[in-house]
């Protein structure tokens, strides 16, 4: 079975059912919207806590609502009327931010608490929530060789602290609603998401997007050097955007994933070292490397089996690292030159 005989929104739903996204200011979700908006659905409410202007995506014809999901009321107000609820709202970044700011992460349990009851209590049909693959047990990451992390390898559960414990308990929630209250939920563990439209500087960006700025950061200043984290030989999987967005929509409408945690990501391993090798060939430069050893990290390899959602959906993540990451780096290198000529750009 391929990608297309899987049930999707645009199979199940009516074009006029409401699709609320949570956290549509940001990358994610900001794609997602655009996903269903080209889809033809007509009535979308996206939500962020962010200013208009500072969202990453505004799409026509989406209803935009600026509202701080931690408080109960706006989670209310957020979910009236829902069909479908997709919940990728969090306070989150890079492994930078993961590890520097722990409560700030923990504090988006609140998010999805009230979220889920508010979908329950407008009577939404589906409701999604984005997980993360820092819910794993980290004693098994601890090898840049690591084997992919199968979906029952978060427990015993020693998840990522802060941020990976958040996603773990939030996820219980989330199968507790489903068993107790017949809301049907999905739970998607991501694993490293990137594209264009997304953070690529001021501290929450992500492996590919900083050394894609980095990388054309030192083209443009004439420098020879990169900084990278660790000593690169730190081991990740990484899926394009729209990979995700695919996946998140077809996870969302199958019903024998229902309340089930699954891995959404590429299963193809790279080092930090040999992503920044990627990036300098597409950037046309090589650069001396400095390792920043006091740097924030994470675990030492991370990768997604993907047996689980072959077996289920006959279909997983394709889109090649080298394509993607071409994608990523000249949408940055747009960014980076329009901010350094004086225009607003996505931070």
């Amino acid at each position: 079975m391929g990608a297309k005989d899987n049930p999707k929104a645009a199979s199940v739903l009516n074009k006029d059912d409401l699709i609320v996204l949570a956290g549509a200011g940001g990358f994610i979700a900001g794609a997602l919207t655009r996903y269903f908006h080209d889809q033809g659905f007509t009535r979308i409410r996206a939500v962020d806590k962010k200013p208009l202007g500072q969202w990453y995506q505004r799409v026509p014809g989406v209803e935009c609502l600026c509202l701080d999901l931690q408080y109960e009321d706006n989670c209310k107000r957020a979910c009236e009327d829902a069909i479908e609820v997709y919940n990728l709202a969090a306070d989150m970044g890079g492994m930078g931010f993961i590890e520097r700011f722990r409560v700030e992460c923990l504090r988006s349990i609140l998010i999805n608490t009230h979220m889920l009851e508010s979908a329950y209590r407008a009577g939404a049909q589906r409701y999604f929530f984005s997980s993360s693959a820092c819910a794993y047990n980290v004693e098994l990451q601890k090898d840049p060789n690591c084997r992919a992390l199968k979906e029952s390898d978060a427990y015993p559960a020693m998840a990522e602290r802060g941020y990976g414990w958040e996603k773990l308990m939030s996820e219980m929630f989330c199968q507790e609603y489903w068993a107790e209250r017949g809301l049907r939920t999905a739970i998607a563990r991501f694993h490293n998401v990137y594209g264009p439209y997304g953070t690529w500087d001021g501290g929450r960006e992500k492996a590919p997007a900083a050394i894609c700025r980095k990388v054309i950061e030192a083209k443009d200043q004439g420098s020879d050097e990169i900084v990278i984290w660790g000593d690169g030989h730190q081991t990740r999987s990484f899926m394009y955007i729209d990979d995700c967005t695919q996946g998140i929509d077809m996870i969302v409408h199958c019903d024998k994933l229902t309340a089930t945690p699954i891995n959404l990501g590429s299963d193809f391993l790279i080092s930090i070292n040999d992503l920044v090798s990627l990036a300098e060939r597409i950037g046309g430069i090589t650069l001396k490397r400095r390792h920043d050893m006091a740097a924030p990290k994470g675990v030492a390899g991370r990768n997604s089996d993907n047996a689980f959602i072959r077996q289920i959906l006959g279909w997983e993540p394709s889109t090649p690292l080298e394509d993607g990451l071409k994608k990523t780096y000249d949408w940055i290198e747009r960014q980076y030159m329009d901010r350094k000529a004086g225009k607003r750009t996505v931070s």
